[in-house]
């Protein structure tokens, strides 16, 4: 059995249910902050004819399930009915990513992880059949997602993707090397392309050595350098202006086009820098990837889903129409009493 979400992007509405969350806790706070500068809180909720605070709660139980069960009728919760082996040509593709601080240097607007991940978003719209996977790397580096042809979850890692997933700064492109080629099939010699994204700085003397080795198991390097020559300054969060280093000095953050030139040269693969030519870049990336020889590889996928979404959404209405129809304020038992002996003659 598989089950999906068909437009993942509404289950961000569920954030909005710790909204309402907060709106339910802060009146009820209002109401009880309310009723003891009245007085006694028991004698006063006597005072209020009919009020009831369980039925206060239940309506906004009925609000909250009902906006639940309306994002995920929206999502379109469905479930694979048909299987089919699907045959695919394409090419292994491992993106490693420079994640360290020095990529938040706004010499590429807005800075240089942010430009990067658009290169990289728009690569995965240009890929076909190619299998992908992401690399992160900083002072370590490790495989936060292996190779897939889902290129919407690969979308969905990279929005995690920032400097405060790996707290060991430097630039270790050999790890991420290794790290990578560990990811491949190992049977395999070929078909298989690493895409390198960084600016090259305080990079790991490994690196070159790494680069031959993974070339000879079947790796093509590629190398985006990502950045300006002339560099820049890196901003500091925490102060709001500019790092410093301990002498007082404003730290300027340069790219090392060098060091990547040579892992792509020891990789076999071109070298192409990223300013604000992103499409020029992915265009090239691409051409590189379709000129390697692809392999073929069979997949069993489900090709035909049922949708549920109509059950949640009706669900959701019937919650909605119910809570409509339940008052607050009960009506008082002594009230229909006065009520009826009113209206005899």
């Amino acid at each position: 059995m598989m089950l999906r979400f068909q437009h993942s992007e509404y289950l961000w509405a569920l954030v909005l249910l710790l909204v309402l969350q907060l709106a339910f806790l802060s009146i009820s706070w209002w109401k009880r902050r309310s009723i003891r500068k009245l007085g006694d809180p028991v004698l006063v909720e006597k005072l209020f004819t009919g009020y009831s605070r369980r039925r206060f709660t239940f309506r906004f139980l009925l609000i909250f399930i009902a906006f639940l069960f309306g994002a995920i009728g929206l999502a379109n919760l469905q479930k694979g009915s048909r299987m089919e082996k699907i045959t695919r040509k394409g090419v292994d593709v491992v993106i490693a990513l420079d994640v360290s601080k020095s990529m938040l240097a706004g010499d590429v607007k807005p800075d240089r992880l942010t430009r990067a991940k658009q290169l990289i978003s728009k690569l995965a719209d240009k890929l076909d059949n190619d299998r992908v996977g992401l690399v992160v790397f900083a002072g370590n580096a490790y495989l936060q997602m292996p190779l897939t042809i889902d290129y919407s979850a690969a979308k969905m890692y990279l929005t995690t993707v920032s400097p405060d997933m790996i707290p060991t700064q430097g630039t270790a492109i050999g790890q991420a090397i290794q790290v990578a080629n560990d990811a491949f099939n190992k049977k395999e010699r070929k078909h298989k392309s690493l895409i390198i994204i960084s600016d090259g700085e305080d990079h790991d003397e490994a690196a070159i050595s790494k680069a031959r080795a993974a070339f000879e198991d079947g790796v093509v390097i590629n190398t985006i350098g990502i950045g300006s020559p002339t560099g820049s300054p890196l901003p500091d969060p925490e102060t709001g202006t500019y790092k410093k280093d301990k002498e007082g000095n404003t730290v300027i953050s340069k790219l090392n086009e060098d060091a990547l030139k040579s892992i792509a040269a020891a990789g076999k693969g071109i070298y192409e820098h990223l300013d604000n030519n992103t499409e020029e870049v992915v265009n090239s990336l691409t051409q590189k990837i379709d000129s390697m020889e692809q392999k073929e590889f069979g997949e069993n996928i489900f090709t035909d889903y049922n949708s549920y979404f109509q059950y949640f959404l009706a669900i959701s209405l019937l919650l909605l129409v119910a809570e409509f129809f339940i008052p607050e304020i009960r009506r008082s038992k002594r009230a229909d009493v006065v009520v009826t002996a009113t209206e005899k003659p």
